[in-house]
C-alpha cells in the first residue's frame, strides 16, 4: 500500500512539473535555462526535475510532448462537443489558435534553434494536417461543405501552420502565430462553407 501511494504522490508531482515546465518554456522559451535555473525558478530540487527526464535535453522534449497531448485532448473535446460538421472545422482552427496563443516569440525561436523540439512541434503540424483532412471529409459527405480535395486542403493547411511555425507568416503580416491560426480559420472555413440555398 506505502509503495502504491508513494507512485502516486511521484506521478503527480511528475504531472504538475510538467505543467509548471510547460508555462515558463512557453513563457521564456527553453534553451536558456540549465537545470539550476529550472531549479529556482520553479523553486523545487534538481532530483524533483529528474522525476520529468534524466538530462535537461530530455526535460525539454518530455515537457514539449505532454503539452501537445495534453493540448490535443483539449482541441478534441472543443471539437466533439460541437455538431455541426462545418463548425467542427472552425473549431478546429480556433482551438489551436486557442491553444498556442500563450506561446511566446522566445518560444518560437527556440523551436527553431533546437531541431528535436522542433521535431516534436512538426510532428503535431502532420497531426494537425491529417486532423483538418479529416475533418474536411466529414464536412462533404455531411454535405456541409463543398465537395473539395480533402488531402489538398489539409496539405494546404500544414503548408500554412509550418509557414507560422517558422514566423514566415508573422514577419509577412505583423499577426501573432494566435492570430495567424485566427485568419486561416476564416480563410478555409469561409472558402469552403456550402452558401445557403
Amino acid at each position: 500500500m506505502g509503495t502504491t501511494d508513494s507512485l502516486e504522490r511521484a506521478e503527480r508531482r511528475r504531472a504538475e512539473l510538467l505543467g509548471r515546465l510547460a508555462d515558463l518554456f512557453l513563457a521564456e522559451g527553453f534553451l536558456g535555462f540549465g537545470v539550476g535555473d529550472l531549479a529556482a525558478r520553479l523553486r523545487c530540487s534538481r532530483s524533483s526535475l529528474y522525476l520529468v527526464a534524466g538530462s535537461k535535453q530530455e526535460i525539454v522534449l518530455v515537457t514539449l510532448r505532454a503539452w501537445f497531448r495534453g493540448a490535443a485532448e483539449r482541441i478534441e473535446r472543443r471539437v466533439l462537443a460541437e455538431p455541426d460538421p462545418a463548425t467542427r472545422l472552425r473549431t478546429y482552427l480556433l482551438a489551436v489558435s486557442d491553444e498556442l496563443a500563450p506561446a511566446s516569440p522566445a518560444f518560437y525561436a527556440d523551436l527553431l534553434a533546437h531541431p528535436p523540439a522542433g521535431e516534436v512541434y512538426e510532428e503535431n503540424t502532420r497531426y494537425a494536417a491529417r486532423r483538418v483532412r479529416a475533418l474536411v471529409d466529414a464536412g462533404v459527405e455531411a454535405g456541409a461543405l463543398r465537395p473539395v480535395d480533402a488531402v489538398f486542403v489539409g496539405a494546404a493547411v500544414a503548408e500554412v501552420m509550418t509557414g507560422i511555425q517558422a514566423g514566415r507568416v508573422g514577419a509577412a503580416t505583423g499577426l501573432s502565430d494566435a492570430e495567424a491560426y485566427r485568419s486561416l480559420a476564416d480563410v478555409v472555413v469561409g472558402g469552403l462553407v456550402r452558401p445557403p440555398t
